[in-house]
Formats: C-alpha cells, sequence, structure tokens
C-alpha cells in the first residue's frame, strides 16, 4: 500500500502561481494529477512517469502547469502557472503501479493509490 499526502493547495488570484506537492511512501511507475471542480466529474490534468520523466498534460493546461519529480524524495510537484478562475477545484495526486501504455494515463482507472485533496481556489 502506497500513501500519498499533498500540500501546497490555497487562495490565488487570477494570474497567480501555486506549487503543489505530492509526497508517496513508496515507488510506483507512474504518477498523475486530477482534479475535481463541483458538479463536475474528477479530470486527468498530468502525468509523469519515474522511470525517464516522460510527462502528459491536459490540453487546458499545456504551457501553463509543469508536472515534475524528485526520484530522491519520492515526490511529484505541480507548479500552476498563469491560473485561471476555471481552474478552482480539488487536486488529487495518484499512482499508479501496473506498467500501461502510456495513453492510460489520462484515465482514472489506471491508477491504484489516491491522496486525499488539496484546495485550489482561484479568485477573479
Amino acid at each position: 500500500q502506497v500513501q500519498l499526502v499533498e500540500s501546497g493547495g490555497g487562495l490565488v488570484q487570477a494570474g497567480g502561481s501555486l506549487r503543489l506537492s505530492c509526497a508517496a511512501s513508496g515507488r510506483t511507475n507512474f504518477m498523475g494529477w486530477f482534479r475535481q471542480a463541483p458538479g463536475k466529474e474528477r479530470e486527468f490534468v498530468a502525468a509523469i512517469d519515474w522511470s525517464d520523466g516522460f510527462t502528459l498534460y491536459a490540453d487546458s493546461v499545456k504551457g501553463r502547469f509543469a508536472i515534475s519529480r524528485d526520484n530522491a524524495k519520492n515526490t511529484v510537484y505541480l507548479q500552476m502557472n498563469g491560473l485561471k478562475p476555471e481552474d478552482t477545484a480539488v487536486y488529487y495526486c495518484a499512482a499508479g503501479r501496473r506498467a500501461y501504455l502510456r495513453g492510460r494515463y489520462y484515465s482514472t482507472s489506471s491508477y491504484d493509490y489516491w491522496g486525499q485533496g488539496t484546495q485550489v481556489t482561484v479568485s477573479s
């Protein structure tokens, strides 16, 4: 069992930045960030492979968000710049154990472990 602990959420004005962190208690194959706004389904934000740092992004965050990893600390980060009110959501860190084709990183069903979530609120 891998435990994930997120931190770094908060309230920020539009155009501002936040960095989320996710510390994992063990190693898996890949990590992802998802978000869920009130009344909406959980959606993919970004993912990264532990082995080679390969990354994937949702179109809505490309060029604004950056996912990175620190292998020594078993920690994944999500740097969020140019935040918009529509980025407001609870952000969840997730980890996948299996060696999937990378196209599956977009799907919540590919992940085995989830963090508790951290609130990000962007005011206009």
